[in-house]
C-alpha cells in the first residue's frame, strides 16, 4: 500500500534538512555515538561495590550521571545492590518530587498515519484497524467525559498524516481548552505527535501546548532502519532525533523523550536516552526532557511484529531500567504508563515514578461510548482500572494524587523548572498545589470511601509540612474549595 499522490506531496514537504543540519556535530555526525556507548558498557563489565556505591551517592546529590557510570548500573549483577538502588530511587524521587503523583489521561485523537512501523497498530499498511479521525463534536464529547470522571491534564495523540497537520491539533488543543463540564476543565494538554519544523511548532507554542512528547522508539540505527522504512517520514532517523531541539528553539521548553523497550537491546536504549538528555542540556543551558518515559512493546490488533520480539524486555529488566533511569537523571520526571499491569505498575510506582495515566482508554471515540475498540487502537492496554480505583490504591500507598497545572500557567517551565528540580525544591512549590487540585477531585468526583479516605491523607500531609505559615494558608484555600471556589493555586 502505497501513499496517493496527495500524501505523498504532502510527504515531501515536511522535512527540513536545515533544522537537521544544525543540531549534528561538525564532522555530520549526529549525539548518539555507539562506539561510546558499547565501549562503556564493556569497560563497566564487573563493576566493585564501592563503585556502585560512590555512584549512588552522586545520584542522591541530585547530580546526573556520566555514561560510564550508567553503564556501571547497568551491569551491576548483585541482588543487595540492587536494593541499596531501588531504596536511593526513592528517597530521590522523594527529595524532588515529594509523595505526589501526577495523574493524567491519554486521549487518541486519529490513527491515520502515513508511516509503516512494524511494530504500530497505526501503521499504514495495517488492513485490521479501522481507520478513525475525531470532529470537533466527537472531540468535544471525549473530553466532556474525561472531565465527568475528574481529569485535568491530557495526552493528546495523533498519528502522522496530512489530515492531522499542526493546523488541525492546534485546534484539538483549542477545543480541549475551551471545553467545559461543570466544574471541571482540562488545564494542561500535553501532544505527543511526529516531529515537526520550527515554524510549527511555534503555532503550538502560541496555541498553549504543554509537554510535547517525541519518543524515538529506538535509537539503533540499524534497528530504527529496519523497523521504519526509508519511504516513510518515519525512516528519517535524524529528522526525528532532532524534533526536541527544534521544540526548545521554538520555545517550547517542556519536552519528554522515551523509548519503546523490546525494539533493541535495552542496556543499549538507557545509555542512548543519557545521550540524548546530555546533548539537549549542552545546547539548550540546562535544559533537558521534563520527562523520560519507558513503554515496552504492547499486542495490537493485525501487528505479527509483537508475537515474538527478539529484545522482549522481562519484569525485572523493566525495573532495572526504571531504577537506572531515576538514578542517571534525579531531577526529571518519569512516566509509567497503563501499558503495564496493575501488579507491575504497583511495584514500579516506588522507584521514582512521578507520572501515570489511569482510567486510559486509547480507543478513538472509548471515552464517551465507554468502549474499548481494539481495531481502533495502537496497542492493548494492561491496566484499565477506573480513575477512581487508581487513586484510591494511591491513597492506601501514602501518595497524593495530584492534577496540578499551576507550573505551567506560572512559567514555570524550560530553565526555571529545572533549576527548581535539580536543587530539590519541586515538592516545596508543587505540593500545595498538588493538595489543592487532590481536594477538588474528592469534592466533586471521588466515590465515598476514596473521599473519606483522601481527606484523611489530605490532613496527615498538611500535618507534616514545617511552615506554620503555609499549612494556615492551605487550609484557609481548603474551606474555599469546599464552598465552591476551584482553580485556586500559588
Amino acid at each position: 500500500m502505497i501513499p496517493d499522490p496527495q500524501e505523498k506531496s504532502w510527504i515531501d514537504s515536511v522535512v527540513k534538512q536545515d533544522e537537521i543540519d544544525r543540531y549534528l556535530n561538525t564532522d555530520g555526525s549526529d549525539f548518539i555515538d555507539d562506539e561510546l556507548i558499547w565501549k562503556n558498557l564493556e569497560k563497566q563489565k564487573n563493576p566493585s561495590d564501592s563503585h556502585i556505591r560512590e555512584i549512588v551517592s552522586k545520584s542522591l546529590e541530585l547530580d546526573r550521571l556520566d555514561p560510564h557510570e550508567t553503564a556501571a548500573l547497568l551491569n551491576c549483577r548483585k541482588k543487595y545492590l540492587w536494593q541499596e538502588m531501588s531504596e536511593a530511587a526513592l528517597e530521590i524521587k522523594q527529595k524532588v518530587y515529594g509523595r505526589r503523583i501526577v495523574i493524567f489521561a491519554p486521549l487518541y485523537i486519529s490513527n491515520y498515519c502515513v508511516n509503516n512501523c512494524m511494530y504500530c497498530g497505526f501503521r499504514r499498511e495495517n488492513t485490521s484497524i479501522e481507520r478513525s479521525c475525531l470532529t470537533e463534536v466527537e472531540l468535544r464529547n471525549e473530553i466532556k467525559a474525561l472531565i465527568r470522571k475528574g481529569h485535568k491534564r491530557l495526552i493528546m495523540v495523533y498519528g502522522e498524516h496530512p489530515k492531522t497537520g499542526v493546523d488541525f491539533m492546534s485546534e484539538t488543543l483549542r477545543i480541549a481548552y475551551d471545553t467545559k463540564e461543570g466544574n471541571g476543565e482540562i488545564r494542561r494538554a500535553n501532544i505527543n505527535s511526529a516531529p515537526f519544523c520550527i515554524s510549527d511548532l511555534k503555532k503550538l507554542h502560541q496555541v498553549g501546548i504543554g509537554t510535547y512528547q517525541v519518543f524515538q522508539e529506538t535509537y539503533h540505527r540499524k534497528t530504527y532502519r529496519k523497523l521504519h522504512p526509508p519511504d516513510t517520514l518515519k525512516g528519517n532517523m535524524l529528522w526525528r532525533l532532532c524534533s526536541l531541539h527544534r521544540a526548545q528553539e521554538a520555545g517550547v521548553d517542556d519536552v519528554g523523550i522515551g523509548v519503546l523497550y523490546g525494539l533493541f537491546d535495552y542496556k543499549f536504549e538507557v545509555m542512548a536516552t543519557l545521550l540524548h538528555t546530555i546533548d539537549l542540556e549542552k545546547r539548550f543551558g540546562g535544559v533537558g526532557p521534563h520527562t523520560i518515559s519507558f513503554p515496552r512493546l504492547e499486542p495490537a490488533v493485525g501487528t505479527p511484529f509483537l508475537e515474538n520480539p527478539e529484545y522482549r524486555v522481562s519484569d525485572e529488566e523493566f525495573r532495572q531500567i526504571v531504577i537506572v533511569l531515576r538514578l542517571s537523571v534525579p531531577y526529571t520526571g518519569l512516566i509509567l504508563t497503563a501499558r503495564e499491569p496493575e501488579e507491575i505498575r504497583r511495584k514500579i510506582l516506588p522507584l521514582g515514578v512521578t507520572q501515570i495515566d489511569a482510567g486510559s482508554n486509547i480507543g478513538i471515540g472509548g471515552y464517551s461510548s465507554e468502549a474499548i475498540e481494539g481495531k481502533k487502537q495502537q496497542f492493548m492496554l494492561s491496566d484499565i482500572r477506573s480513575l477512581d480505583e487508581t487513586i484510591s490504591e494511591l491513597v492506601d500507598m501514602d501518595m497524593i494524587t495530584s492534577f496540578c497545572t499551576a507550573g505551567y500557567r506560572c512559567g514555570r517551565t524550560g530553565d526555571y523548572f529545572m533549576n527548581i528540580a535539580k536543587t530539590g525544591k519541586v515538592h516545596t512549590l508543587c505540593m500545595p498545589n498538588a493538595i489543592l487540585t487532590f481536594a477538588e477531585y474528592l469534592t466533586d468526583y471521588a466515590l465515598p470511601e476514596t473521599r473519606i479516605k483522601g481527606w484523611k491523607l489530605i490532613e496527615k500531609e498538611i500535618e507534616s509540612l514545617p511552615d506554620p505559615a503555609l499549612r494556615l494558608k492551605i487550609t484557609g484555600l481548603l474551606n474555599r474549595i469546599r464552598h465552591g471556589e476551584r482553580d485556586l493555586y500559588f
